[in-house]
């Protein structure tokens, strides 16, 4: 390994002769130079290198390769100044940077063949450089991940716009769609490289000033006309005809038939390529909406044909999914984070076309999801995405508001007569009440949603829970017996239901409503204990929220005997152990005189269960060396040693 490694660092020897002869670099530099490479060279010639040792040698010599490039402009700068003229012929030392580079992805590449990434850097680092090596690596990328539609994107595109082969870009997009037939991006961007061509074509022609425009569909095209029309004298018909005065060549039905062939042929090439797409992937929807993407941002021949086309087509394979429906309604009314600008009337004209939309899916398979949709769509009318989007000019905030809430309710109201309600779209319901500040309304509704089809909904116990808190403290922040009694058996009538996991907000809540309430917090630990008992493990936050709370209430003594009921139950978790000492530890530090011995006692408790986590030991033994004695400290140093005879460098003795 040694001879190698030294063999490779000697064939460096020109390049780095010739970086100090041209003052580039000091020879102490160079030196560290040498060692930093033998380093590197040392670590691919191990028996397993690892990929990040390749990466870092990489850019170790990119770097190393910038600040020669730089140093060397500075150094050209100087002689330019002093009026000594700069040699053209490259050196040794210009090229042997990134030959050097290329040379150790080579070798990463021929090691991890199946890193897909690795092949993109080695490939995107020969097209920023340039070099000629690209048209070697694609067909060893190709060849050993056929499979990855990128790979042929890639691939295509590099002979597209840096070759400027277009046969050989249309064959790898072939090849590529034979390989991954099911590869949506690979069919769109397929599409977009056919429609590209043909734009370039018709540009070309425009240029030359035998034709006018281009294929894509574009806000300037307007502006363009009236340059073209203000400097109609720097084009010139190749076939000698006259043009009018308006720029246009007097044979108009020639001119009108070249720019009809172009759109004819994109028609047809769409046509075509959506066809083999739709064959290949007949259930994706998301497929057809790009290709309605592509078709709407460009101007082809009996678009609207092929629109209608696609469009029922997809009506007729997706009218059974709810994901198209709203879709097509979100169509009718575009982006409503652009129509901000749109008159009301305009606007409502459309959204009433969006509502049809959703009227007619329902009536044709009512479901959840469909009124999720419906829901959704009418919330996003509402509030807009983006701080500043409005639907309406600001001073018609409050009667849109008022118009489409009313809407909504309207569609949670029919929800729940189709018997479709759900737990989200319940919670949303009440939750929409009681942002427009209803709530009454909401109470009743919370109610009405508990005590029937959705009893079991912890989502919406929760939320009637919390408005039931925020009703009884509405008046007064002094709560009567009734309302205590009332909020605390709707409580328990829930809790004792859900279990501990599937409830947490809740409980957090009751504690922190009844943590002033000695009689009723006294209930709903006795309660939370009951639920110990039957489950495996306790809720850690929970547990040490209560612990908390009756530390703060009742003191200390109250505190050690609540946690040590805690730890009574069946299977105390570590994480409940761990939170008891760390209550004991920190009163140490505070000088509480029992807190050490109660602290070693959940130590010792806690690891005749779990006595081989190395974390547990490691965290005695540190408190021992802050807070204990040698003979402690050495007592647990040793057993820990005896049982984790792996981990006695994590707890060796420190000198005391």
């Amino acid at each position: 390994m040694a001879d190698v490694v030294q063999y490779r660092l000697e064939r460096m020897l020109d390049e780095l002769e010739d970086l100090e002869k041209r003052g580039l670099f000091s020879r102490p530099e160079i030196a560290e130079i040498v060692n930093k490479r033998r380093k590197f060279e040392y670590k691919l010639k191990r028996p397993s290198p690892l990929k990040q040792d390749f990466l870092t040698y990489i850019d170790y010599e990119k770097q190393l390769d910038s600040l020669r490039r730089l140093r060397k402009k500075l150094v050209s700068e100087d002689l330019k100044e002093q009026g000594i003229k700069k040699r053209k012929r490259k050196s040794s030392s210009d090229i042997a940077g990134v030959l050097r580079i290329l040379g150790i992805f080579r070798l990463a590449v021929t090691r991890f063949k199946g890193d897909i990434h690795l092949w993109f850097r080695y490939l995107e680092f020969c097209r920023e450089r340039g070099h000629g090596r690209m048209k070697k690596i694609l067909p060893q990328v190709l060849r050993f991940h056929p499979k990855v539609p990128g790979v042929w994107i890639y691939a295509a595109s590099w002979e597209f716009d840096h070759n400027l082969n277009v046969a050989a870009a249309r064959a790898l997009m072939q090849n590529g769609l034979r390989a991954c037939p099911e590869s949506e991006d690979l069919w769109v961007e397929y599409l977009r490289m056919e429609l590209t061509y043909l734009n370039k074509l018709k540009a070309r022609k425009t240029a030359l000033g035998e034709d006018t425009g281009t294929l894509a569909r574009k806000e300037g095209d307007v502006d363009e006309k009236q340059w073209r029309d203000e400097n109609k004298d720097l084009f010139m018909s190749l076939d000698g005809e006259k043009e009018g005065v308006d720029g246009t060549d007097v044979q108009e039905g020639e001119s009108e038939n070249k720019k009809d062939t172009f759109r004819e042929q994109g028609s047809v090439i769409l046509q075509t390529i959506y066809s083999g797409a739709i064959e290949a992937l007949p259930t994706s929807m998301s497929l057809r909406k790009r290709f309605l993407e592509v078709l709407d941002g460009i101007d082809l021949a009996h678009s609207e044909e092929l629109r209608k086309e696609m469009m029922d087509g997809m009506k007729r394979d997706f009218a059974k999914k709810a994901e198209y429906w709203d879709w097509l309604a979100r169509l009718q009314i575009g982006d409503l984070e652009k129509t901000k600008d749109m008159r009301k009337k305009d606007m409502l004209v459309r959204l009433n076309k969006a509502v049809d939309v959703y009227e007619e899916a329902l009536e044709s398979m009512p479901s959840t999801e469909m009124f999720s949709f419906y829901t959704n769509f009418w919330k996003d009318v509402i509030a807009p995405k983006g701080e500043d989007s409005q639907v309406f000019e600001p001073t018609d905030v409050s009667d849109k508001t008022v118009e489409f809430t009313s809407r909504l309710f309207k569609v949670f109201e029919k929800a729940e007569s189709m018997g479709c309600i759900t737990e989200d779209l319940a919670y949303h319901h009440i939750s929409l009440y009681l942002e427009l500040g209803r709530f009454e309304e909401a109470r009743n509704l919370a109610e009405k949603f508990s005590n029937g089809k959705l009893s079991c909904s912890v989502k919406v116990w929760v939320l009637r829970v919390s408005i039931e808190m925020k009703w009884t403290t509405r008046e007064s922040a002094s709560l009567s017996k009734d309302d205590l009694r009332s909020v605390f058996e709707l409580l328990q009538n829930v809790l004792s239901k859900v279990a501990i996991s599937e409830a947490e907000s809740l409980w957090h809540m009751a504690i922190k409503f009844f943590s002033s309430q000695p009689k009723y917090f006294k209930k709903l630990v006795e309660t939370f204990l009951a639920f110990l008992t039957k489950e495996n493990e306790g809720n850690v936050p929970l547990s040490s929220a209560i612990v908390h709370h009756v530390l703060q209430k009742d003191g200390l003594q109250r505190a050690r005997e609540v946690y040590k009921r805690f730890l009574a139950s069946p299977h105390p978790s570590l994480a409940l152990y761990k939170s008891c000492i760390e209550l004991e530890s920190n009163l140490a530090f505070v000088g509480d005189k029992n807190a050490l011995s109660n602290a070693r006692k959940l130590y010792e408790s806690a690891l005749t269960t779990y006595n081989e986590d190395t974390g547990l030991w490691r965290d005695y033994y540190s408190m021992e060396i802050k807070m204990g004695s040698s003979e402690t400290v050495n007592a647990v140093y040793w057993r820990a040693k005896k049982i984790l005879k792996d981990t006695t460098e994590l707890l060796a003795p420190q000198n005391l």
